[in-house]
């Protein structure tokens, strides 16, 4: 039981909860299962196509790779790689979740990761073009920038101010996966 509980609490509480919800706001209830209808035919949607492209590169892709190109030695062409693989992504946050977790099991250093997730959650290729059309150059490329800085200064940080031995048990998670 604590396995299950343990496993699926955050499901649970947010069940308890959408529950109350509905019941002290019933006037509520068509919107709320409605958005949350839409919200999970979007992850379904988005999901599996994620989980057959990582389950491909996890057998296409060589652990050695990973490491040469991402790995901690990689330097700045593994920073750039992550900066331009989390730019390229499409899709909501959610959906690189699981890369991350290949990539970890792969070997890609914790500094790459997090510029990849930045990258993902910050810097889409997509929103550079409409900001260019929409907003100018000017606007495009300074947010660029600054985001770029951001996103460097951000992920040195973290990797400074996470112990080794939280890496070292997200990375045994990963494998675990």
């Amino acid at each position: 039981m604590k396995t299950i509980v343990r496993k699926y609490g955050t499901a649970l509480i947010s069940l308890i909860f959408l529950t109350a919800f509905l019941i002290f706001w019933p006037q509520k209830s068509a919107q709320t299962i409605s958005t949350l209808s839409y919200q999970l035919s979007t992850m379904l949607q988005i999901i599996p196509p994620i989980f057959i492209l990582l389950g491909l590169f996890d057998v296409w892709v060589p652990r050695e790779i990973i490491i040469r190109l991402m790995g901690p030695g990689s330097g700045f062409k593994g920073g750039l790689l992550g900066f331009f693989l989390g730019s390229a992504a499409a899709g909501p946050l959610y959906g690189a979740f699981p890369i991350v977790a290949v990539l970890m099991k792969k070997g890609a250093s914790f500094t790459n990761i997090l510029i990849f997730i930045s990258a993902w959650s910050t810097t889409k290729i997509p929103m550079f073009l409409f900001e260019l059309n929409a907003l100018g150059y000017r606007f495009a490329v300074s947010r660029l920038i600054i985001d770029l800085a951001g996103i460097l200064f951000i992920a040195a940080l973290m990797n400074l101010l996470i112990p080794q031995r939280e890496k070292d048990r997200l990375y045994a998670a990963a494998q675990n996966r």
